[in-house]
């Protein structure tokens, strides 16, 4: 009994050093550690990535049987998900406290009227863009952001 009780010790130290640490384990004998957590991270990334392309781009499930419909539903939640770190990136980069899901919401606001009376040709135009919407394309680096009336 006295040899066990020497195990369990020896196993509650190797626990307790391990406490609290990520443990990968491969079964990929020639890759270097480095290597090996380098494609947990890219994992994670891609895990990261269809969380934002579920909560916060909100692209539903869609249930297709043709080849070129998967292949072209893939690419356009592939294309949602970079323009999303993109916008992320650029906001950040620009000292930005609004996540891409605000600053969508802010441009959202931007209208494009045309109006037109009887037989006239249409008038066309856009809503004010106040400060904020213009902070947000700014950050964002479009071309031809809509002015700002003075």
């Amino acid at each position: 009994m006295g040899r066990l009780d020497a195990h369990d010790e020896a196993a509650q130290v190797q626990a307790e050093l391990m406490d609290g640490k990520l443990l990968l384990v491969t079964n990929v004998p020639d890759h270097t550690p480095e290597e090996v957590v380098r494609r947990y991270k890219s994992l994670a990334d891609i895990e990261r990535g269809f969380r934002v392309l579920k909560s916060e781009i909100e692209i539903a499930p869609v249930h297709h049987r043709l080849p070129q419909r998967i292949r072209a539903h893939a690419m356009l939640c592939f294309i949602a998900l970079i323009v999303y770190r993109v916008m992320r990136q650029r906001l950040q980069l620009a000292k930005s406290d609004l996540s891409p899901e605000k600053a969508l919401a802010q441009l959202r606001r931007i209208q494009r009227h045309s109006v037109s009376i009887n037989a006239a040709a249409p008038i066309a135009g856009i809503s004010t863009v106040n400060d904020l919407q213009s902070k947000v394309f700014a950050a964002l680096k479009t071309k031809n952001q809509p002015k700002t009336p003075k």
